[in-house]
């Protein structure tokens, strides 16, 4: 099996209660959590699986990687830049189990419009952008 090559990597001002979200809500899973020796609150890095995807977090905090990037959260730039798309069976499941869980529902679940599939999008807490839809961009669309 081939693995996806390319991996959103996101920062949280509050890491762990992210991750706890994005697997309450969204139904991530943990693959791994690296947590600073000093702080357990810091993440230093973690991977979370969505079936055969995953996403990179961390905490954000001052670092080099952080200058050199100019990396700011989403709350700190006051917009979004890009949103991440999930390829799921059942968006309207999806989506009821994620507002259950708390999350902010920002429209849908809805039909495409000019293409195949439905889909959703919901804002994280920390207002990280997500749209979770049937669509499958990999498939043969006739």
């Amino acid at each position: 099996m081939v693995r996806p090559a390319l991996i959103p990597c996101l920062r949280y001002k509050d890491a762990p209660a992210a991750i706890d979200f994005l697997c309450r809500a969204f139904g991530f899973k943990e693959h791994a959590v690296y947590r600073d020796d000093a702080d357990p609150k810091i993440v230093v890095h973690a991977q979370l699986t969505l079936d055969d995807n995953m996403i990179m977090l961390g905490s954000d905090r001052p670092n080099e990687t952080t200058d050199l990037y100019g990396w700011k959260t989403v709350k700190e730039a006051g917009c979004i830049t890009m949103c991440i798309y999930a390829v799921i069976d059942d968006p309207d499941a999806h989506a009821a189990h994620a507002k259950a869980a708390g999350a902010h529902i920002l429209r849908g679940p809805y039909d495409n419009q000019g293409y195949p599939g439905r889909a959703y999008d919901v804002a994280d807490p920390e207002g990280n952008v997500w749209s979770f839809g049937s669509y499958d961009p990999f498939a043969t669309h006739g």
